[in-house]
C-alpha cells in the first residue's frame, strides 16, 4: 500500500499526556491511518529524524473573525502550531445580523477588540443573516487552519432587542427569544455561546456592550438552551475585587443549571492585588460541573515600538505619522530632540517608563524580566531620561526595538500554580484583536520554550496535552486533539531545541493600509491541517485546507 504521506522516525507526543515513543505516522486524505513502524511507501514523506511530533495546537480564545476575510493563513496563530482556533469570544460576533445592523456590529468589534471598522466592513462578504450562514460564508473563504465560531451575546441581544439591548434587560418574552436564537445558532453549527461581564468592553459611545449586566434569569435561560444544543458557554468575568467572586459563582450556576460545558478567561490574581477565588471553580467541578479556564502562559500586555500607538506621553507628533514612515522621521535629530523634550516635560513619562520592559536585542524576546528591570531603571543606569533610552535603542536596532508593558499574569509563580489546575488550558492570546498594541499570540511557542525546555517545570507530554487533548475536550472535538488512528491529521513536527517566539513587529496588510502587530515562530519543521502541510520550516506553503468545526447537534 502507498500512503499519501508518512512522518518518519518522530518522537510522538500523542496529546493524551501519556509517555512519548518513537514511531511513524501514516496519513491518507485528511485522516491518520497507521501509527508505529510503517514499512509501506508514501507519495510524500517528512523525515522527523527524532523531532517531536504532536497534535496541532488548539487556541480557545481568538478574535480572528475579521482577519479571516483578508488573511486566510490566520497569522500569526498558524506560525506557532495552531491548527484550530475558536472565534467569537467575549460576546462579540458578526452574526446573527440584520443588514441594517452591520455597522453596529463592526463598530462594536472595533471599540472592543481594536479591529478597524472599515477593514471589517470591506474585508468580509457580509452575505449572511444567521450564525450558521456566517459559518458557511467563512468556510467559502478557505482558511488555512480550522476555525470554530461562538455566537456572541451582544449580537444576539441586539438582533432581538435593537438599541434597547444596550441599556435595558430583556423582558420574559425577549429572554425566551434570545435563548431560542442561541440554541438555533448552535444547532446551525455554532460551537457555543459567548458572554461578557467586563464593563470596559464598550460600544463607540462609551456604554457597555449589550449583555454586560445581564441578570441571572437571562443567563440561566441561555445556559439551558446551550446545554440542550450541546454547546459551549464562554464567559469573560470581571477581575475586580467586588465582582469576581459573583461572576465565578454565576459561571458555576450556569454550568449546573444547563448541564453545559463552561469556559472562562482566567488569570492570576496577584497582578490585581486580589486573593485567589478560583477554589469556587474547584467546588463546582466537585459537584459535576464541567468548567474550564484559559490563560496566557506568560505575562500579557501592550507593545511599545516605533510603529505602535503605545508611545511616550507627549509624543502626539510621532503618533500622527504613518507607522511605516516613522523610521524616516526620526532620522531628523531636531525632531528626535523635540520628542525627548516633550517626554521630559510630561510628569507621566517616568511612571510610563517604569511599566515598560525592553524585550532585548536577541532573536528571542525576553518576557521574563522582573518589575524592577524596567526602562526607567535602564535609563538611570545609563544616565539618561527614559525617552532617550527608548530612542537610542530604537536607533541602534534600526527601528525594531520593542518594549513590553505587561498588565496581567506578571507573577510567574502564580501563573505556574494556575496552570497546574487540571481545568486550565493555555491560550487567551487574543489573536486577531488589539492589533495595534498587543501581541500575545505566540503563547504556544513560549510554553514549549520557557516552561518545558528552559525551566523544566512541565514535561513535554503534559504541556502538549494541555494544548491539544484537554483543549479538544473543551470544544467536544472527538476527531482531533490526539494522535490516533482515525483522527484528523492536524499535526506539528517540532524541533524542541529551537522552538520559540520571534520579536513582535508591525505589518501593513490590513485593508485600507491599516497596520497590525504580528510575531513569527521558530522551530516548526512542519504543520499539517487535515493531512495537508500548511507550513514547512517556518514558512507558509500556500495551502489552505482548513475547515469550519461545527457543533455535533448541527450534524445530526
Amino acid at each position: 500500500m502507498t500512503h499519501d504521506l508518512i512522518i518518519r522516525d518522530g518522537i510522538i507526543v500523542d496529546g493524551t499526556g501519556g509517555d512519548t515513543y518513537t514511531g511513524d505516522i501514516a496519513i491518507d486524505g485528511d485522516t491518520i491511518t497507521e501509527i508505529g513502524k510503517i514499512d509501506e511507501t508514501a507519495k510524500q514523506e517528512i523525515k522527523a529524524d527524532g523531532a517531536t511530533v504532536t497534535p496541532g495546537f488548539i487556541d480557545l480564545h481568538t478574535h480572528l473573525d475579521a482577519q479571516i476575510g483578508w488573511d486566510p493563513y490566520l497569522t500569526p496563530s498558524s506560525c506557532h502550531g495552531v491548527t484550530s482556533a475558536l472565534m467569537g469570544n467575549c460576546a462579540v460576533s458578526f452574526a446573527p445580523c440584520k443588514p441594517d445592523d452591520r455597522n453596529f456590529l463592526a463598530e462594536m468589534m472595533e471599540t472592543v477588540e481594536d479591529i478597524p471598522r472599515d477593514a471589517i466592513l470591506s474585508g468580509l462578504p457580509w452575505d449572511w443573516h444567521s450564525h450558521g450562514e456566517y459559518l458557511d460564508s467563512i468556510e467559502r473563504l478557505q482558511p488555512a487552519i480550522n476555525v470554530a465560531g461562538l455566537v456572541g451575546h451582544a449580537a444576539v441581544r441586539y438582533y432581538v432587542m435593537g438599541e434597547r439591548g444596550i441599556d435595558e434587560n430583556p423582558n420574559a418574552e425577549e429572554i425566551e427569544q434570545i435563548a431560542q436564537l442561541v440554541g438555533d445558532s448552535i444547532r446551525g453549527g455554532s460551537i457555543g455561546f459567548s458572554t461578557n461581564r467586563l464593563p470596559g468592553h464598550r460600544v463607540p459611545d462609551g456604554r457597555a456592550i449589550p449583555g454586560t449586566y445581564a441578570e441571572k434569569d437571562e443567563l440561566i435561560a441561555i445556559a439551558k438552551s446551550v446545554g440542550e444544543a450541546g454547546g459551549l458557554f464562554q464567559t469573560v468575568p470581571w477581575y475586580s475585587k467586588g465582582q469576581l467572586v459573583q461572576d465565578l459563582d454565576m459561571i458555576g450556576q450556569e454550568a449546573i443549571a444547563g448541564n453545559v460545558r463552561a469556559l472562562f478567561s482566567v488569570v492570576e490574581t496577584d497582578s490585581f492585588n486580589m486573593d485567589d477565588p478560583h477554589d469556587i471553580i474547584d467546588e463546582y467541578r466537585a459537584k459535576g460541573a464541567e468548567i474550564y479556564g484559559t490563560t496566557v502562559p506568560r505575562c500579557g500586555g501592550n507593545i511599545s515600538n516605533l510603529q505602535t500607538v503605545h508611545l511616550f506621553p507627549g509624543w502626539d507628533k510621532l503618533r500622527a505619522i504613518a507607522p511605516e514612515d516613522r523610521w524616516a522621521a526620526i532620522q531628523d535629530e531636531d525632531f528626535r530632540n523635540q520628542l525627548i523634550e516633550s517626554a521630559k516635560a510630561n510628569p507621566a513619562s517616568r511612571d510610563y517608563a517604569k511599566r515598560l520592559r525592553w524585550l532585548g536585542d536577541g532573536d528571542r524576546p525576553i518576557y521574563t524580566k522582573s518589575r524592577e528591570d524596567n526602562l526607567d531603571a535602564m535609563a538611570i543606569s545609563a544616565g539618561e531620561h527614559p525617552a532617550e533610552t527608548w530612542m537610542r535603542l530604537t536607533l541602534e536596532s534600526k527601528g525594531t526595538a520593542a518594549f513590553h508593558q505587561p498588565f496581567f499574569n506578571m507573577n510567574f509563580e502564580k501563573v505556574e500554580e494556575l496552570m497546574d489546575r487540571d481545568w486550565v488550558v493555555p491560550g487567551l492570546g487574543d489573536a486577531g484583536a488589539h492589533v495595534s498594541v498587543i501581541m500575545d499570540s505566540g503563547w504556544p511557542s513560549f510554553l514549549l520554550s520557557h516552561w518545558v525546555r528552559d525551566e523544566q517545570k512541565l514535561d513535554i507530554a503534559t504541556a502538549v496535552h494541555r494544548m491539544t487533548g484537554r483543549a479538544a475536550e473543551v470544544l467536544a472535538l472527538n476527531d482531533r486533539g490526539t494522535l490516533a488512528v482515525g483522527k484528523k491529521a492536524d499535526i506539528n513536527v517540532i524541533d524542541p531545541a529551537r522552538v520559540e517566539e520571534r520579536h513582535p513587529r508591525m505589518v501593513q496588510d490590513f485593508p485600507h493600509g491599516k497596520s497590525r502587530l504580528t510575531q513569527d515562530g521558530a522551530g516548526y519543521l512542519a504543520t499539517l491541517v487535515n493531512g495537508t502541510i500548511i507550513r514547512r520550516n517556518d514558512e507558509s506553503t500556500g495551502e489552505r485546507p482548513g475547515s469550519v468545526l461545527r457543533s455535533a447537534s448541527s450534524q445530526r
